[in-house]
């Protein structure tokens, strides 16, 4: 299919070794300098490809457009990946491990500790494959440069083969989606797509058509903070009140701990404190919508509780609406999902439908107007030291990118 095996490893090397750790402690956009970085490099490939618009916007965004090589009209469709890497481990300085022909058994890293197949058990079915660790010290960042590689190899392979058959494409690298501010900047009418696709997924033969919708909580805890020293009767300590709060969450359900499949939960993730103030981030997630009112009438209720016990403690709790469900539109759009799955069985590939126990920037375009859900690209223990991408499952992405793009232009000829 044209693809070139090794510009795709080396083009994934390169943008690993760019540190885009995305920042929720700033409203910066985007929230670090690497991010503006790795979209100067990409805006300059695709120029060097020859996709002539290609440009990184005042926001960092980086857009482009594979021009039609079909006669006659032909539905325009975007494809998209993040730039961000997750702020929940180390991201800068990746010093990437290259293994060909993966023989199986735990992987060792440089650090001393080991990818484990009892902690991975995905390893088993990929022995023989070309895979990419780190040194075991930062994220290797394959979520989302694994996508942005292959979509770069998608652009790459049709602006050099004009004879495949295909319509408009727009390419779209976005910032920040990490902290949920992928889309912030996304603009429909500079899409001008009528379905889109994110390239943010795990193991091949995966189409995303449903996530997870999300709430924040932010929990803010007032004290009264005296000295120590005479404490009694007139302390009252945020922080032990922040606490007791997080303690009272269940942790044998409604936890990240103890919940799977479609089952949602309450997960506190950051905490900031004083003994005069306090605050707890928690995030709210499930894929019934509605759920997440009832989640937050939950805390509203402990809120009160711990009033009642405490009349001088104040809790303020505020609920901000992150995102919504993506199948929540794909149902209005089926051919977005039709389509890829029938790109599979070009291939004589497996495939399933499956739902993200977490969100994508597919969620939030979705809910734009434009369909996207999300494809497999061969991502694996993201969000960790231990994150490890597969080559063959990138590029088996990129193969059927191009078999979805011929799917699409033939519906302009219907």
């Amino acid at each position: 299919m044209h693809i070139q095996r090794q510009r795709l490893l080396d083009r994934f090397l390169q943008y690993t070794r760019i540190g885009t750790t995305a920042d929720p402690n700033t409203q910066d956009y985007p929230s670090s300098r690497g991010q503006w970085l790795l979209g100067e490099i990409l805006t300059k490939q695709l120029k060097e490809m020859g996709i002539l618009d290609a440009e990184q916007d005042h926001y960092g965004l980086v857009w482009g457009t594979i021009p039609a090589t079909v006669d006659g009209p032909a539905p325009t469709i975007l494809f998209n990946a993040h730039l961000d890497t997750s702020p929940e481990a180390p991201g800068d300085h990746c010093k990437p491990q290259v293994i060909e022909h993966y023989e199986g058994g735990d992987i060792p890293l440089l650090s001393g500790d080991f990818i484990r197949i009892s902690e991975s058990p995905e390893l088993e079915q990929l022995i023989g494959k070309t895979l990419v660790t780190t040194d075991g010290k930062t994220l290797l960042g394959a979520d989302d440069k694994a996508g942005v590689a292959a979509i770069m190899e998608l652009a790459n392979v049709l602006m050099e083969h004009p004879h495949l058959p295909h319509g408009p494409i727009r390419i779209l690298f976005t910032c920040d989606e990490e902290i949920g501010r992928g889309t912030r900047h996304f603009n429909l009418a500079k899409a001008g797509a009528i379905a889109g696709y994110t390239l943010d997924g795990g193991a091949s033969g995966t189409i995303d058509v449903e996530t997870f919708s999300a709430d924040l909580a932010t929990i803010t805890f007032h004290g009264i903070n005296t000295h120590p020293s005479v404490g009694k009767g007139k302390m009252v300590n945020a922080l032990r009140a922040a606490c007791r709060f997080v303690a009272n969450l269940p942790l044998d359900h409604l936890a990240p701990e103890s919940t799977s499949q479609r089952e949602g939960f309450l997960h506190p993730y950051v905490l900031h404190s004083s003994v005069s103030e306090a605050s707890v981030q928690i995030l709210l997630r499930d894929f019934e919508t509605e759920k997440l009112d009832e989640y937050a009438r939950y805390l509203k209720n402990l809120a009160q509780d711990a009033m009642r016990d405490e009349p001088r403690l104040r809790i303020d709790v505020q609920i901000e609406e992150q995102y919504r469900n993506l199948g929540d539109k794909l149902r209005d759009f089926p051919l977005a999902a039709d389509l890829a799955e029938q790109a599979y069985q070009r291939l004589g590939r497996p495939c399933k439908r499956d739902a993200i126990r977490g969100g994508s920037d597919g969620s939030l375009m979705s809910h734009l107007g434009l369909p996207t859900p999300n494809l497999s690209v061969g991502q694996y223990n993201i969000h960790s030291v231990k994150e490890f991408a597969c080559l063959d499952e990138m590029l088996a992405a990129v193969e059927h990118a191009l078999v979805l793009t011929q799917l699409w232009s033939d519906q302009g000829r219907v």
